[in-house]
């Protein structure tokens, strides 16, 4: 397992840092929206060339755009799209803690000198956050390292850890790793992540039903329709296939994004880089020392990738299958290059 020593300490600019991932994740809900509004354009054009076969798909999408054609399906597709996302806020704390035995922590339910000090770390931490709520604190009974924080405002924000994390770190380890979580609710990326995934499963659920709607519907065309329709169809199926890696390397991009920017916040937060430095690497040693029990524990939790993006730890990264793509498709930066962005090198 490596250590601190094996690395030699820097200097980086932390508010540069942060300004520059919030401008690319600014940029990655934007491409997200406009690749939704394309899905729109394209029921629309299917429903429009049916209605307008004399026009060629280039002037559908002009009279479209200008609203000469009402745009209907556009339009519902958003609302659909405004009711999933609120749906997920409104419970977003119950599908995040899905398929585990998880307990809330307030300082009258603690149950435990271990749980006070969980609950009082997060108020202090929250204090020097000048955080004007106090986040929801929850603990999941499972052995290995992990926490993760969740919600779509300061208001009502989630952070839950699990009791092995809480049992293996230091105060100031754990300190560095609830400032790490307090930073993603700051950085308001808890909401943005949580946009960007409800959007992202929608537009792969409203490509295909369109594929599947020109697959079998229609019946018989006349020549200009259907050239039309055919013309439409292969754009439908390239895009099919090609946005599911699109939407793939945008979470990825954003989830990466998302984690450099929690750790320069957690070490404004502390004012020291080397505890979060530390509990990286002990969460990374920890996951690669019990690497089969850890497996079986992930894998015997249910909707275990539904916790996985949002973790401060990617479990792939230690070659624990089922759960992501290793580090080349993680959501999550390898721990040296965290490592490197706090401002220690590999020597």
């Amino acid at each position: 397992m490596a250590n601190l020593q094996d690395f030699h300490q820097g200097t980086t600019d932390w508010r540069q840092v942060i300004k520059q991932n919030q401008h690319r994740t600014y940029w990655v809900v934007l491409t997200y929206l406009l690749i939704y509004a394309a899905i729109g354009l394209l029921f629309d054009l299917y429903s429009a060339s049916g209605l307008y076969p004399q026009y060629p798909l280039s002037t559908l999408t002009v009279m479209l755009l200008t609203f000469k054609i009402m745009p209907v399906w556009t339009l519902l597709a958003f609302a659909l799209a405004a009711i999933c996302i609120y749906i997920t806020f409104a419970s977003y704390d119950k599908l995040m803690l899905m398929g585990t035995e998880s307990f809330e922590i307030t300082p009258t339910t603690a149950r435990s000198v271990l749980e006070q000090q969980l609950y009082n770390v997060v108020e202090e931490m929250k204090i020097a956050a000048g955080m004007p709520y106090m986040p929801r604190v929850f603990i999941i009974e499972a052995d290995y390292m992990n926490a993760f924080a969740s919600g779509f405002s300061e208001k009502s924000a989630m952070i839950a850890i699990t009791r092995g994390l809480a049992l293996k770190l230091n105060r100031a380890e754990l300190q560095a790793v609830l400032a790490h979580e307090l930073s993603h609710i700051r950085h308001m990326d808890i909401r943005l992540t949580l946009f960007a995934s409800v959007l992202s499963n929608l537009i792969l659920m409203l490509i295909d039903v369109l594929f599947w709607s020109m697959l079998f519907g229609g019946g018989n065309r006349d020549r200009e329709e259907g050239r039309s329709r055919n013309n439409l169809f292969m754009i439908i199926m390239v895009l099919r296939y090609l946005l599911p890696l699109i939407t793939m390397l945008l979470m990825l991009y954003l989830s990466r994004t998302r984690e450099y920017m929690a750790d320069s916040g957690a070490v404004e937060l502390m004012r020291d880089n080397e505890p979060l430095a530390r509990a990286l690497l002990k969460i990374q040693g920890d996951h690669e020392s019990h690497k089969e029990d850890y497996q079986q524990a992930y894998q015997n939790t249910a909707h275990e990738q539904v916790r996985n993006q949002a973790y401060i730890y990617d479990p792939s990264q230690a070659g624990i299958g089922g759960l992501g793509g290793g580090n080349l498709f993680s959501t999550h930066p390898a721990i040296v290059d965290r490592l490197k962005a706090l401002g220690f090198n590999k020597k």
